[in-house]
């Protein structure tokens, strides 16, 4: 079981969230923790899944992927597990970088990214081809992104 986060340990995950190259004894300096402290912190909210990556993030126009869709998807409301098969199948895409299972109007919202309209095109008929159980999809194409992040706030208990 994951012991609860102290004050430390929510310091520690606000910096990493926003560098997550920074050497522990830098963090230790900031949060007033030696380096070995901040160490075995990290390590054990890495191995608690508390920390689940550290990724880098590119520049989708220098990657070749300028254009960002944004797709909700509606699923057949009969096929209970098509769920499940979905999030199997999509674990693989890469011009797929999120899903969300939501409510409203459709039941999944994609985050989508491509060279143009043409490679969007071809990836929504694949979607729909290899998986039946989606019966549409919505498409917003984004003009320009406000903010991009995935920074989560560390609260207290």
């Amino acid at each position: 079981m994951t012991e609860p986060l102290d004050q430390f340990d929510r310091k520690i995950l606000e910096i990493v969230q926003r560098d997550c190259q920074l050497k522990a004894e830098a963090i230790g300096d900031v949060i007033g923790l030696s380096a070995s402290a901040v160490q075995r912190r990290l390590k054990r909210m890495r191995e608690d899944g508390i920390i689940s990556a550290e990724i880098a993030v590119v520049d989708r126009k220098i990657a070749g992927n300028p254009m960002t869709f944004i797709a909700g998807m509606e699923i057949e409301r009969e096929n209970y597990d098509a769920l499940a098969r979905f999030r199997t199948w999509v674990d693989k895409q890469d011009h797929i970088q999120q899903v969300y299972y939501v409510t409203g109007s459709v039941d999944l919202v994609a985050i989508i990214t491509a060279q143009d309209v043409t490679q969007y095109d071809e990836i929504t008929a694949q979607i729909m081809s290899q998986n039946p159980q989606i019966k549409r999809i919505h498409t917003n194409v984004v003009l320009k992104d406000v903010k991009l992040g995935m920074f989560v706030p560390v609260t207290a208990d």
